[in-house]
């Protein structure tokens, strides 16, 4: 009897323009220090579709957005997802470096995603709710490090 192994396909993703040019620029800045970080993150980038700020839906997973849901682990959670100069677990403040952070990234409610813990063992996660962050201009852009391309671009 043949066993099926058979990967499942990875959820469709968006992410706001601004947080894909932030998230690309940090990935490659931790890139030399944390390798395995950087390169998750530069695929979960690489198979979104970017959609312009103003066009992504309330619902979906952006950086700054408190995102509920329920890991094959035990009872709902509930996290912010922040760069990793704000991460504090005892405040529900989770990294976008974690793998956690990475799978949660582009999400909406309703999509479930499997993700590998740093112990290497696979989970899956099902995103019950996601609310908004806080407005552009609270302070977010300074958050994460823009390149001096990006900069140039603002």
């Amino acid at each position: 009897m043949q066993h099926n192994t058979k990967t499942r396909r990875k959820p469709n993703i968006r992410i706001s323009q601004s947080d894909h040019e932030r998230l690309s620029a940090l990935a490659r800045t931790v890139a030399a220090r944390n390798p395995e970080a950087s390169d998750e993150l530069i695929a979960e980038l690489e198979r979104a579709r970017v959609i312009a700020d103003g066009w992504v839906s309330a619902g979906t997973v952006r950086m700054g957005s408190t995102v509920t849901f329920k890991p094959d682990t035990g009872d709902r959670k509930t996290v912010t997802l922040v760069y990793p100069g704000d991460a504090d677990i005892s405040e529900g403040k989770v990294s976008i470096l974690t793998p956690i952070g990475t799978a949660l990234i582009g999400l909406s409610a309703g999509q479930s995603i499997m993700w590998t813990a740093r112990d290497g063992r696979r989970h899956e996660l099902l995103v019950l709710g996601v609310n908004r962050p806080a407005p552009e201009g609270d302070g977010a852009d300074r958050l994460a490090p823009v390149s001096p391309a990006t900069a140039a671009s603002l």
